[in-house]
């Protein structure tokens, strides 16, 4: 889950001799690095202490609605004529998933590869290496559920025509071009990107809606592989009858999900981690 508040800088002096602050100014201010990276790593040390039911019903809700993202492709995949620059239309509907998902603040596995990674790195433990396991665990499972059962529900019809369901097979189709070893070095920016993402939003402000789109529109025109998304593509296939569980699982998610990982949590986050690390005091961490 992405906090999509911005940090705002110190205020200026209210002393008689300093001339007053403008708002302009004030909305121009950026956060530096060592602001995001607290921002960032005091919302995954929030996850961390949620309840592990309050982060499976957040996942939960969080796969059934990213979704929306597969369901209004398939919408715009239906509608227009088969033209070269039909896919990069079509994309257009990628983003809205995890805009209802993040504008939202459900449990996504991708975003937390950040927010949780952060804590583990600033404070290495193994309360802290447990507690990310933990986080990692259940949201993945929840939000694989909540795939499967949005998969189920388009396969069967329960949701959408019967052109849509069609539109959405031919979509998701695409991923089983790819090897499980593609896949993995596929998903690997895609993990990376997300973690920007994350990284980005406490500066976007206003702007968080168009940073969301941008990121998540030019991950689907790019091709790169989302493990929560990829996972709903694979389960509709698997409830449709085109791949079988092995297939689903071991070749079209389980290559994702590692693959985003290594992307956001151990790319990333590290690197996030190392441009602030020696700017942090002896002993203070915030």
């Amino acid at each position: 889950m992405i906090r999509c508040s911005c940090v705002m800088a110190d205020q200026t002096s209210d002393s008689p001799s300093s001339s007053p602050p403008t708002g302009d100014d004030d909305d121009l201010k950026a956060a530096d690095a060592k602001d995001l990276h607290r921002t960032v790593r005091e919302e995954g040390e929030e996850e961390l202490r949620r309840p592990a039911m309050s982060l499976f019903w957040s996942g939960l809700a969080a796969g059934i609605a990213i979704s929306v993202s597969l369901i209004t492709e398939a919408a715009l995949h239906a509608g227009l004529p088969d033209t070269p620059w039909r896919e990069l239309v079509v994309g257009l509907g990628y983003p809205i998933g995890f805009l209802v998902v993040i504008l939202g603040r459900m449990q996504l596995f991708t975003e937390s590869t950040i927010t949780a990674m952060l804590p583990l790195v600033t404070r290495p433990s193994r309360w802290a290496l447990a507690k990310t396991l933990r986080l990692w665990g259940i949201v993945l499972a929840a939000n694989l559920l909540g795939t499967a059962l949005a998969g189920l529900a388009i396969a069967t019809g329960a949701i959408g025509s019967a052109e849509i369901r069609e539109a959405a097979l031919t979509i998701s189709t695409g991923i089983t071009e790819l090897s499980a070893g593609r896949t993995f070095v596929n998903a690997i920016p895609a993990g990376f990107m997300i973690a920007i993402l994350a990284w980005a939003l406490p500066n976007a402000r206003s702007q968080s809606v168009l940073v969301i789109f941008a990121f998540t529109y030019i991950l689907t025109i790019a091709g790169f592989s989302h493990s929560i998304v990829g996972s709903d593509e694979a389960f509709l296939l698997l409830f449709a009858g085109r791949t079988d569980v092995w297939q689903t699982l071991v070749e079209l998610i389980a290559p994702a999900v590692l693959g985003n990982l290594v992307g956001g949590a151990g790319i990333f986050a590290l690197l996030a981690h190392a441009q602030v690390r020696g700017e942090m005091p002896q002993g203070d961490d915030s």
